[in-house]
């Protein structure tokens, strides 16, 4: 059994491939979401096939510990059920990189964030079955 963690090469964060995932990606709403994502046929086998990141607006939440609570429990979320989009890309020899950003007003709690996220990554699914 594959272990649920998220390690340093499933992260997004090269400047670089944010700004391209900002500039070329396609994205879709769903709340309290956007998600941001590109699909690419898979070139390196050994780099991870889904790279994921998370933000959520200073504009929204004031205080960086609302931030950074809504971020962490996104990535949770995130963590937990992303094993079938992962699948997935590995059967069509694709890679992601998907970037969500939190559009709620306030704190949203675990459960909504929690079950938006399985919505999302189902769509998700859906666009790379085309």
């Amino acid at each position: 059994m594959k272990t649920l963690t998220l390690g340093k090469s499933e992260r997004l964060k090269s400047r670089k491939q944010l700004d391209e995932l900002f500039r070329s990606g396609r994205s879709f709403s769903q709340p309290p979401y956007r998600v941001l994502y590109s699909v690419e046929p898979r070139i390196d086998t050994l780099a991870a096939p889904l790279q994921f990141s998370v933000g959520a607006s200073s504009r929204h939440f004031k205080r960086a510990v609302d931030r950074n609570l809504v971020k962490r429990r996104i990535r949770e979320a995130y963590r937990q059920q992303r094993q079938d989009l992962e699948t997935a890309l590995q059967q069509k020899g694709l890679s992601m990189k998907v970037f969500f950003i939190c559009t709620a007003r306030e704190i949203p709690d675990w459960e909504a964030l929690f079950n938006k996220m399985g919505s999302a990554l189902v769509k998700l699914e859906k666009e790379i079955a085309r």
